[in-house]
């Protein structure tokens, strides 16, 4: 490929818009979904739904019935095994066979929030709960602290009636404490044709034996890990839905292999008689944007060339060989669809892993070539995020997430564009669900939170892969990092943050309970105003009101917004209060937090007493049960005050 670069700007085909009210709030929403989407369909969910779907599809590993009996036994086992043997997948079945006891099925926080640095520092144990915790990334220090807190916890986890299950880190077992082996249990790979049959036949699909006995499957089967194996069925089932069942399974198969094939030592020979660096570039640009448009290609090929700062061909443009003799020269074809591709399946791939393991110098160039020429394509968001997820697969299979950080900061800076949200909160979401790497990701997303000086677009890029991403798989530290987010910024990403912290704890008792403790025990520190105004924000009057941590959470609340603030701001919230009272069942309790939440007060005693007189007076269909409400709350105020009614003695 000979010619000139220079830069290159194809036709405008996205949405134009001049605000940055309503179309970001378009690209957003159509963003939320794909993102709740793409979550659902990792295996690391807890959620109910995804969890049986899983099991439809789990092949019991050796040594599966031991495990069985020592979390019945001793309500906590340890999985061990190698990597790939599907650790993380029997932990969540292990629990997800247990029956329902009331409690909740959750994921013990994994990062360091708030200076806790143990899952087992993060509030109670309901009874019936089911917890899972992974180590299989942990490093020697946090795998030692875990181990010395773990005893403790266990007696609580008895006391409860709840269980837990724990993934060891394999390369750490020699540090695995004595008196916790007899809780360990050693899972078995299953068969991965085993595995990989179930799968296929989840989505109707069901291969001849003699169909499965390839040398080619049989091979990759014996060396992939199970996540591996089950996204193979996936490709497989994609090929069936794309190609027509007329095609067959062999076809099928072959191209879904070819497309985990590896391919490296072609494309190292390839190179080397490719001497050029403006071949090379074209080579690299096609496998990145695969199946795209001849003048996509051409616009890519042509940045990295000026990001490499590769010296120009002087030559006059005519003297070159057209586009299409040099797509050519690199094995590609241009599709009837118009698109450009190379001819042989699965090659793409091939390129991308040996440019970033083979020349690691140029990394981060190639992060600023994505970076900068995304900013500027008029691509359709299917092919947009195909690059993201390629550039993401690449990044985090050679171990620089930094790379992703970096491009989400940039897609989300002061004067980024804002149609460039979407692609931040995508680099982020392919992050979170990376194995190794996802740990390292809801990390920074803590330390983001914590941070008022971010720009506007990551703030409510966080929002986004917060709600819809990290709460599918890790809500507890979704819930703490939103609510650092709600109470730092009052612009339209704290109104969201909020937003989304509400419809969280609205579904879910536990995390309502974790974020009433979370803001009783900080409403009076910096934020403290923030954190007054989203407890009355959430308190619900008539939600667990009777439990007695609720209850006490409820008096400390209302306590610290009584004290801080004129009985002219929270009258609307006591109105809202007194109104649960015309509930028979809600008024006692009800009377009671507000009562003892003035701590024997007299002058916030008397303009509680004076709001509920003006709320009683107000006409409405209950003005006798309001009548009753304030006499109720008199008697109690007066007993809180030490005066027993008329005729009691000591």
């Amino acid at each position: 490929m000979t010619w000139n670069h220079s830069a290159y700007i194809n036709e405008a085909r996205g949405a134009v818009h001049t605000g940055d009210g309503t179309q970001v709030n378009l690209y957003l929403q159509a963003l939320s979904a794909s993102l709740r989407e793409q979550t659902r369909q990792r295996p690391r969910t807890v959620a109910k739904d995804d969890r049986e779907r899983l099991y439809q599809c789990f092949v019991p590993p050796g040594r599966f019935q031991r495990a069985r009996q020592v979390l019945r036994a001793h309500h906590t086992v340890l999985l061990s095994g190698r990597p790939g043997s599907g650790l993380r997948t029997a932990a969540l079945m292990l629990l997800h066979e247990l029956p329902e006891a009331g409690g909740s099925f959750h994921e013990l926080p994994d990062t360091v929030d708030d200076g806790s640095s143990s899952p087992f520092d993060n509030g109670a144990i309901n009874g019936g709960d089911r917890l899972l915790v992974d180590l299989s990334g942990a490093d020697e220090t946090r795998f030692l602290e875990i181990q010395n807190q773990l005893s403790d916890f266990r007696e609580k986890l008895i006391g409860e009636g709840a269980h837990l299950t724990v993934v060891l880190p394999h390369h750490l077992g020699y540090l695995l404490r004595s008196d916790l082996r007899p809780l360990t249990a050693e899972i078995e790979r299953p068969p991965a044709r085993r595995v990989l049959t179930v799968h296929l036949r989840h989505d109707s699909i069901a291969p001849s034996d003699a169909e499965l006995d390839t040398p080619e499957l049989t091979a990759y089967l014996a060396r992939a890990p199970l996540r591996d194996v089950a996204d193979l069925s996936d490709r497989i089932s994609r090929n069936r839905d794309r190609m027509g069942t007329e095609e067959g399974f062999p076809r099928w198969l072959s191209d879904a292999l070819a497309m985990v094939t590896d391919q490296t030592a072609r494309v190292a020979g390839d190179l080397s008689t490719r001497h050029t660096g403006t071949r090379r570039a074209l080579l690299l640009a096609l496998a990145m944007f695969h199946d795209t448009a001849p003048a996509t290609v051409f616009s890519a090929s042509t940045a990295l060339l000026g990001v490499l700062r590769h010296p120009p061909d002087e030559r006059p443009r005519l003297e070159h060989n057209d586009f299409k003799a040099e797509l050519r020269e690199i094995g590609a074809e241009t599709h009837p669809s118009g698109h450009v591709r190379f001819s042989e399946i699965g090659y793409d791939r091939a390129v991308r892993d040996h440019f970033w393991t083979y020349l690691p110098d140029l990394r981060l160039q190639l992060c600023d070539w994505i970076g900068k020429h995304l900013e500027g394509m008029a691509l359709s968001q299917k092919e947009r995020d195909q690059v993201i997820a390629r550039f993401s697969e690449q990044g985090l299979r050679t171990g620089r997430p930094e790379d992703l950080l970096r491009l989400a900061t940039r897609w989300t800076g002061q004067n980024a564009p804002l149609r460039l949200m979407p692609d931040a909160a995508r680099v982020l979401a392919n992050g979170l669900g990376d194995d190794r790497y996802g740990r390292f990701f809801r990390q920074q997303i803590y330390d983001w939170s914590k941070n008022a000086e971010l720009s506007q677009g990551l703030k409510r890029v966080l929002v986004l892969v917060c709600t819809d991403v990290m709460a599918q798989t890790h809500p507890d530290q979704a819930m703490v990092r939103l609510h650092h987010l709600a109470r730092r910024e009052r612009g339209p990403a704290g109104v969201a943050a909020q937003r989304s912290l509400l419809a969280m704890v609205r579904g879910d008792n536990r995390l309502y309970r974790l974020l009433l403790s979370r803001l009783n025990t900080e409403m009076t520190g910096s934020h403290g105003e923030a954190d007054a105004a989203l407890f009355l924000a959430m308190a619900d009057p008539t939600r667990l009101i009777k439990s007695a941590s609720v209850c006490a959470a409820l008096v400390s609340g209302w306590a610290g917004i009584l004290r801080q603030w004129p009985w002219e701001r929270w009258q609307p919230d006591a109105d809202r209060w007194l109104t649960a009272c015309e509930d028979d069942h809600h008024r006692d309790p009800v009377l009671d937090v507000l009562v003892t939440a003035c701590a024997g007060d007299s002058s916030t005693l008397g303009s509680l007493y004076r709001v509920a007189r003006g709320w009683a007076r107000a006409r409405t269909d209950h003005t006798s049960v309001r009548t009753d409400t304030a006499t109720g709350l008199l008697q109690k105020i007066n007993s809180a005050q030490g005066f027993e009614p008329f005729g009691v003695s000591a």
